[in-house]
């Protein structure tokens, strides 16, 4: 995408609302805590002070996490919107904690120009379903990264793709998805999933080597309802991470979270 950033967000701005709006619901928070834990294990990531880059960093959850971590943050986004989400999570925040994150408008594809170079870890979650060609925006963020660096990507799982509607109990749906990347997302917004050897087949002549894959949202894609008390959420987190990393479970969680090593 080029041009200005307020005309960079493509097809994902009519739904921020709703994106917000699911925010804390069952299906994000454990996709947000089952990624938080798997991005806690990455080299770069397993101590204080790493240089992170979150591209297309939206409302910042992940951002934050890395900050409170003791990692030095810039989040990434073309959302104006997203963005003020972010700033006012920020402001709520100790001043150590938000000294140690800085906000950029602006898309993956620019993302050396406008974030700088050199980081030891890029993240990239949720966005690459929105690429009609995501060449671009993969390119972008490698001139980003740093020597030695790790890429997360978290992508729609495109081994599977026919699970969700499936375990919805939508057989016609379901019957659909077999043999097909692209599909309507719960936003309503045409998106297109990725296998890890299509992910690999991309990023080989960009210098990447894939390290690391891991499913996310295994058991409870297909679920709507609010988040659960603490003590009931526990019990399905520690499911949902171990069926996370452990085959065959992984391969028909509703998401990949994707890791590239610099080679």
């Amino acid at each position: 995408m080029t041009g200005r950033p307020e005309d960079q967000l493509g097809a994902f701005g009519p739904a921020e609302g709703r994106w917000l709006g699911n925010l804390g619901r069952l299906r994000d928070a454990v996709r947000q805590e089952v990624l938080r834990d798997q991005l806690a294990g990455l080299g770069p990531l397993r101590g204080g002070q790493a240089r992170v880059l979150d591209a297309g960093c939206g409302q910042g959850t992940q951002a934050l996490h890395l900050a409170r971590a003791g990692h030095q943050v810039t989040g990434l986004d073309p959302s104006e919107r997203l963005l003020g989400e972010f700033r006012r999570s920020l402001a709520a925040e100790p001043p150590e904690v938000a000294a140690r994150v800085r906000l950029v408008q602006g898309t993956g594809e620019d993302a050396a120009q406008l974030a700088g170079t050199g980081f030891g870890a890029v993240l990239c979650h949720g966005v690459l379903m929105y690429q009609p060609d995501p060449v671009p925006l993969l390119a972008g963020l490698t001139a980003a990264a740093g020597p030695g660096g790790v890429l997360s990507l978290l992508v729609r799982n495109g081994l599977a793709l026919a699970m969700r509607d499936g375990l919805r109990g939508d057989a016609a749906g379901a019957l659909a998805a077999f043999g097909r990347l692209e599909y309507v997302n719960r936003l309503g917004l045409a998106a297109r999933a990725h296998t890890p050897d299509q992910l690999d087949a991309i990023l080989r002549p960009l210098g990447w080597r894939r390290a690391a894959w891991f499913g996310v949202r295994v058991f409870t894609d297909h679920r709507d309802e609010p988040a659960p008390a603490a003590g009931p959420l526990a019990g399905l987190l520690a499911a949902e991470r171990e069926a996370g990393r452990t085959d065959p479970y992984r391969s028909v969680a509703a998401l990949l979270h994707v890791v590239y090593q610099r080679a």
